[in-house]
């Protein structure tokens, strides 16, 4: 029977597969206990004057529309929070709250790509990117940043062409952990003025960042200005389901940006806008230290067993699989009770797992301890 003219799904789905984290947590679902090291969010809950914040703004009555760009409060405060961090003191200075990060991603990319121009990241990448880019009718162009995963301007430039419009920043990074170095930063950002390149900073990890003596955060906004910066409160304050992010940057760029959510997003959640001026003031660091805790615990059990590049932030390690293929030993993972992600989800290589060390320390113990005994088998 043909399908339906009414029924027909725009070619551009072609572009899009379900999510191979999807289809783990759908998996996790159907499972008794499993020992998940897959989940990207946060174990902690979120903190309780963030919660009760919110609380009181709903009973309040702030359940409206915010204006589209966020309200004067939260925008407010964010520019305090970027004149502490930067020194900018600009009081036009744009800023656009949006849903979450992933929210931000999307009117980014749909705002500046045409059809046909080159957005350049690192592989392994944030599942979302290619999709994103592809959606908005442009052309990913991929970095191979095996087996340190440092992206460096000596990668990326013989990636460059005359239709490359963008470069996508990760730090710390998903899936890998890596934290990039102020040089790092700083080469890229001189190769991107020589080209006339915006630089997309996806900075949602900005807080998980460990051995900060010896790998401290670094923002490539600090030292080039044409600088699209996303950052948002669903990692570091365990606000995933609270889509609350923001963005900073050119004005001609936010306003566009701004235009667009105007047609799609509408708004943040109003009292999560609320929610979140409280978060910008709660100290996190007990969660950091944790996860650095949790951070060495993995590196300790994997790091000279399974060849582990020692991760810098975020709450992932990006783990070579024993024997090369990484869907065989997740597949054996799961078989064992244990939810690991393969890196193909992540990469054009399958030769890497993704493990979340976002859990209870007796959990994640009990999954190292099977995935150690996994390699030796």
């Amino acid at each position: 029977m043909a399908t339906r003219h009414s029924h027909r799904i725009s070619g551009r789905m072609d572009l899009l597969d379900a999510s191979g984290i999807r289809k783990v947590f759908d998996l996790a679902a159907k499972m008794s206990d499993p020992i998940n090291l897959s989940i990207g969010q946060p174990d902690f809950d979120v903190p309780d004057n963030v919660k009760q914040a919110a609380i009181d703004a709903i009973e309040a009555g702030q359940n409206r529309y915010t204006q589209t760009q966020g309200t004067q409060e939260l925008r407010a405060s964010l520019a305090s929070h970027c004149r502490d961090e930067f020194g900018w003191d600009d009081p036009d200075h744009p800023y656009l709250v949006t849903s979450g990060v992933s929210g931000g991603l999307h009117l980014a990319l749909q705002t500046l790509i045409h059809p046909g121009d080159e957005v350049v990241f690192a592989d392994p990448y944030f599942v979302m990117y290619s999709h994103l880019v592809n959606l908005a009718s442009g052309i990913p162009i991929l970095v191979d940043t095996y087996p340190d995963f440092r992206m460096t301007a000596e990668r990326i430039e013989p990636h460059i062409h005359a239709d490359t419009r963008m470069i996508i920043l990760n730090t710390p990074a998903n899936p890998t952990g890596a934290v990039s170095t102020e040089q790092e930063l700083r080469d890229i950002a001189d190769l991107a003025k020589k080209h006339d390149l915006l630089i997309l900073s996806d900075e949602i990890y900005d807080t998980f960042t460990y051995d900060r003596d010896k790998s401290p955060f670094v923002s490539i906004a600090n030292f080039y200005e044409n600088t699209l910066l996303l950052r948002g409160f669903s990692k570091s304050h365990a606000m995933t389901g609270w889509r609350v992010g923001w963005a900073t940057g050119p004005k001609p760029i936010l306003e566009k940006m701004t235009m667009l959510q105007q047609y799609t997003f509408v708004c943040a959640p109003s009292m999560a806008q609320v929610a979140a001026v409280e978060a910008l003031k709660t100290d996190m660091t007990p969660s950091v230290d944790a996860y650095q805790r949790k951070r060495d615990m993995v590196v300790d059990a994997l790091g000279d067993s399974f060849g582990l590049v020692k991760p810098d932030g975020a709450f992932y390690a990006f783990v070579p699989a024993p024997g090369g293929d990484a869907t065989e030993f997740v597949t054996r993972a799961i078989e064992n009770n244990v939810l690991i992600i393969p890196g193909n989800v992540f990469s054009t290589k399958n030769t890497h797992f993704r493990l979340s060390y976002a859990t209870a320390e007796d959990k994640l113990q009990q999954g190292l301890d099977i995935l150690q005994a996994l390699a030796c088998a």
